[in-house]
């Protein structure tokens, strides 16, 4: 009887990362515009952040700017200006998490109740089409909708109610920011709902229907806490950007009859920075806002966890 060996000696060879880095080298030339564009727009950016702890010369640079530690952070709780646009910005910002945010939920449990495969597309087709136009194509079709001669006001007039300037009201800026803002972007938030509704349990359903349960008892029975992780998980990252309402909308918008209610931060720092080159007050502001931003996605995932939802991490 031979003697054989306590065991056989493997002839795995394990990889290198070079070696790993060149087998997938394709799929890396393919991240590679991706990845350099993160890094030019996204990450070196950040390092410019350090501009906010100094009274910032361009003529200086960086390096030679005289230091002011947290004093334009104080600017921020001192001016009244601040305090004013930020309490434009939670108004609108939380006004579109009420009305914007909930719109693509049952526009997706809609689309998704649409039977006939071929009207379900076409409707997709054209809730998704508004996503790819400009805030200045948006903007332009909603001035010529609600112009003093527009066909709003035609039509109130025909009513026999007083025609309405609409761009220039104060009352009327958030409500149109609200109408464009669901035009433009439902149809196209609605895919990753429709994502979620496919992997619904069809048996859950149809052990409803056999219940008795109508339509609007399997939706909220059923259809919503089945989504409901990807509802808190987006709800989450909303929040993240709370300060932050959409500036290219906003600016486009503004005129000096709604400054006063639609001048939120970010043409706050806009102006102050590019306008009248305060450019470290600018980015203190602007650093306030990402931090806001980061505690709100830490609190609201563990809010969320507490809840029995698994959160973004």
């Amino acid at each position: 009887m031979t003697g054989s060996k306590p065991y056989e000696e493997s002839s795995y060879v394990p990889r290198t990362w070079r070696s790993k880095l060149w087998r997938e080298r394709y799929i890396f030339l393919l991240l590679l515009p991706g990845l350099i564009y993160f890094l030019v727009f996204k990450i070196i950016p950040v390092f410019g952040n350090i501009i906010a702890f100094q009274e910032f010369n361009p003529f200086k640079g960086i390096w030679a700017s005289d230091w002011v530690g947290l004093d334009n952070f104080k600017r921020i709780f001192e001016d009244t200006e601040v305090l004013k646009v930020l309490r434009n910005t939670l108004y609108i910002s939380f006004t579109q998490i009420v009305f914007v945010f909930p719109a693509p939920i049952f526009l997706a449990i809609m689309l998704n109740e649409v039977a006939n495969s071929k009207v379900k597309r076409i409707i997709q087709s054209v809730v998704y089409l508004p996503h790819f136009f400009s805030w200045v194509v948006i903007i332009s079709i909603a001035t010529i909708f609600l112009k003093p001669e527009g066909i709003i006001n035609q039509i109130l007039e025909s009513l026999g109610y007083n025609w309405v300037s609409f761009m220039t009201n104060p009352h009327m800026f958030v409500p149109i920011v609200i109408i464009e803002l669901i035009w433009k972007e439902t149809g196209w938030s609605t895919i990753i709902f429709l994502a979620a509704l496919a992997s619904l349990n069809n048996e859950l359903l149809e052990a409803a229907i056999v219940d008795g349960a109508g339509r609007w008892k399997r939706i909220w029975s059923i259809i919503l806490p089945s989504i409901s992780g990807t509802i808190v998980i987006l709800l989450i990252l909303r929040l993240g950007s709370v300060l932050d309402s959409g500036f290219e909308q906003i600016f486009l918008m503004l005129n000096p009859f709604n400054k006063e209610i639609g001048n939120v931060l970010d043409t706050f720092v806009y102006e102050k920075g590019i306008k009248q080159s305060d450019f470290s007050f600018s980015t203190a502001v602007g650093l306030f806002k990402g931090v806001v931003g980061l505690v709100l996605v830490l609190g609201a995932n563990k809010i969320a966890k507490r809840f029995g939802h698994d959160g973004l991490f």
